[in-house]
């Protein structure tokens, strides 16, 4: 969340923020209350001061009628405090149910607008197919294969859940072997991620796993959820930690599976492996000192483009526009890969994300880094970036490689995980 010291002295700037990023808070009322919040602190320390000098008027008292008074006097001031407590409290709870709705600052060469306005930035080294056969969507060339079972997967756990088989098994593992060596090789360290988080941590990264539009299961009679990304344990790992600066940055890679109810995610686009309720997911994670984040991002987008180069598969890069941002994300590149049985005749599908989220989480989480020689500690900044999401990766793969006899091509990359060079 923003720092309210910075939200009071710069309420117009946050309102224009929030105006451009489409979300409705109410900046008056929050710096309003929070001028009431100071002065019922005040008042509360000025009462409970007078009370104590009272207090220590009891056992010099003359006689046991100054003695009584004395008493009373101090019973007023402490009930009095109490009150001015009770209200800076109330006003303290009001305060931080706006801040937490308020989203981060946008950084200045975001486009502004909705979906539609983001910025096409370019695009990765594999052209896009041109077919002289028609071509299957996934779920034709999966149904080919043997590769995947919807239906099963329906009576097992509900719709929007399924089985893989057979060569799928081997290309989704194959593609989190590769993207776990590749990024080790970067300097990014493999973490296997718990399932489940505390509501907490969800909290503090920026999610709502009990609010009515959520993305989240919740185990009942419990604060544990089940996580919707690796970025949430990520960047929980940390929480409450201070680290030397000299540490910086810590760069994760993080191995999970992924859930998400995906309510009211329906529709042509959305079929087959597309929007699914459970997905592996090799996920990029890193705290960073705030002069460098911006670097940072930089590099975790090149190391998306240079996996999906790997993979031969064609992809544009987008530049997020504000109002399709999320709450924590200061700026945000998408890499859309080309999905030749998406629509009627191919469209591009989202296939990795990743955002600088600067201090906004960490301030939530209470993640912070001390510098040699200086005074008091600092927020790191946190970003996050998927590498491979199996899914998603599975159908740029089996739709841009098949052939027109159905066999597929596996990509040169993953060949030595795969242990063969076509499917089919």
């Amino acid at each position: 969340m923003l720092d309210r010291k910075y939200i009071v002295e710069n309420a117009a700037a946050v309102r224009q923020n929030c105006t451009r990023r489409g979300v409705d808070c109410d900046i008056d009322q929050l710096v309003a209350w929070e001028a009431e919040r100071l002065v019922k602190l005040q008042e509360a320390q000025e009462l409970n001061r007078q009370a104590n000098e009272v207090s220590k008027q009891i056992s010099k008292a003359k006689d046991n009628d100054e003695r009584q008074a004395c008493i009373a006097k101090g019973r007023e001031l402490r009930e009095a405090k109490d009150a001015a407590q009770k209200a800076h409290d109330l006003l303290e709870q009001q305060i931080g149910e706006i801040q937490v709705t308020i989203p981060n600052l946008t950084h200045p060469a975001a486009p502004t607008g909705g979906e539609e306005d983001a910025n096409e930035l370019g695009f990765g080294t594999t052209a896009v197919p041109s077919f002289d056969f028609t071509a299957r969507d996934h779920l034709e060339l999966g149904e080919l294969h043997d590769l995947f079972d919807f239906e099963a997967g329906a009576r097992v756990a509900g719709a929007g859940f399924y089985f893989l088989k057979n060569d799928a098994v081997r290309l989704d593992l194959a593609l989190q072997q590769f993207a776990v060596v590749f990024l080790s090789e970067r300097g990014f360290t493999p973490v296997s991620t718990p399932d489940l988080a505390l509501t907490e941590i969800l909290h503090g990264t920026g999610f709502n796993p009990r609010g009515p539009e959520t993305q989240i299961y919740t185990i009942e009679h419990t604060e544990l959820n089940l996580v919707a990304t690796a970025e949430i344990t990520l960047g929980g790992m940390m929480a409450g930690q201070i680290v030397e600066a000299t540490e910086l940055p810590i760069k994760l890679c993080g191995l999970s599976h992924c859930f998400r109810t995906e309510a009211g995610a329906a529709g042509r686009a959305s079929k087959g492996l597309y929007r699914v309720h459970q997905f592996s997911k090799v996920e990029m994670f890193a705290f960073t000192a705030p002069d460098a984040s911006d670097a940072i991002h930089e590099e975790m987008r090149q190391i998306e483009c240079e996996l999906f180069d790997a993979l031969e598969v064609p992809y544009r890069v987008i530049d997020t526009a504000s109002g399709d941002l999320g709450g924590p994300a200061y700026r945000k590149y998408d890499l859309e890969a080309w999905m030749p049985g998406r629509g009627e005749a191919g469209e591009w599908g989202e296939v990795t994300s990743t955002s600088n989220c600067t201090d906004y989480q960490a301030r939530r989480l209470d993640v912070r880094f001390k510098t040699p020689g200086q005074k008091g500690t600092q927020f790191v900044h946190t970003l996050n970036g998927t590498a491979i999401a199996t899914g998603r990766a599975m159908i740029a793969i089996l739709e841009n490689h098949q052939n027109a006899d159905g066999s597929i091509r596996v990509p040169k990359t993953l060949q030595p995980w795969m242990g063969k060079t076509q499917i089919g």
